[in-house]
């Protein structure tokens, strides 16, 4: 028994998808987010700024003394993940370990699409562990800049939408995938027109839902499920505008979370 909350963090809103996937697995969890949003995007910034604004980002979140830090980014999962996860005496879990077991698994080709954001490909993370599981799968991988934008102004399915898509997507489409992981947890707020897209016979990897999935078994085998749930069991802090958090996030959560959202001078920690 762990009666402590979980920890959750991203670039911004796309997290919260993780976070409803976390609610639905464990509901009697109590849950802390923080969004960065007044440093979003991650995607296109240098490993080292990645590595800066995720070390604060976790500083951040220790100071409520949580039992497990969920990295809900996949920019921050590829990129610093592996190279900070010794520096801080808590576990720190991120979404592509959890979502490369469901794919490898799901395929049947062996044919396997990855997207994300440029810093999540360019570390080539997912390719990494993919061929580490059979080095004979083939990984076709695509930067989709700007899906993040999109989802953070809620251009979910709009022609827009659909036209970048399929500017994106053509090549996987092509290369005969039956497989494709959203590599960041902004996207499964488009899965309705990747799915639209891509076909029935593409298997999707939500990486939040899978993330979600594996921290309940985690907490399952290490018997660190909480007994109770606080008053205000679910927490969110951004580093920029509450009001358009509050309004978007709503909608990513399924839930309404007005008055529920405070700001915080991230550079402080």
């Amino acid at each position: 028994m762990n009666n402590k909350s979980i920890g959750v963090f991203d670039s911004g809103l796309g997290g919260l998808t993780a976070v409803k996937q976390i609610m639905t697995e464990l509901p009697n969890e109590n849950i802390i987010y923080f969004g960065d949003t007044g440093r979003v995007p991650y995607g296109t910034r240098s490993r080292e700024t990645i590595l800066k604004y995720t070390r604060s980002d976790i500083r951040f979140l220790k100071t409520f003394d949580v039992k497990i830090i969920v990295i809900a980014c996949g920019t921050a999962s590829s990129a610093a993940l592996p190279m900070i996860k010794n520096e801080f005496d808590i576990p720190i879990v991120g979404v592509i370990d959890a979502a490369v077991y469901a794919a490898v698994r799901a395929t049947k080709n062996k044919k396997i699409g990855v997207i994300g954001t440029s810093g999540t490909i360019k570390s080539r993370e997912y390719e990494n562990q993919i061929k580490e599981y059979d080095s004979d799968m083939r990984v076709f991988s695509r930067e989709c800049p700007m899906f993040v934008p999109l989802v953070e102004n809620g251009y979910f399915d709009t022609p827009v939408t659909k036209l970048i898509v399929e500017e994106y997507l053509e090549e996987i489409r092509r290369h005969g995938v039956d497989t494709l992981i959203l590599g960041c947890t902004h996207y499964p707020l488009l899965e309705k027109v990747i799915h639209e897209y891509m076909g029935d016979d593409v298997t999707l990897i939500n990486s939040g839902a899978e993330v979600a999935k594996y921290l309940k078994k985690k907490l399952d085998c290490e018997n660190a499920h909480s007994g109770q749930t606080d008053e205000n069991q679910y927490r969110y802090y951004v580093s920029d505008d509450i009001s358009s958090f509050e309004q978007l996030g709503g909608i990513f959560l399924e839930r309404e979370i007005n008055g529920q959202v405070n700001k915080i001078d991230i550079e402080k920690y």
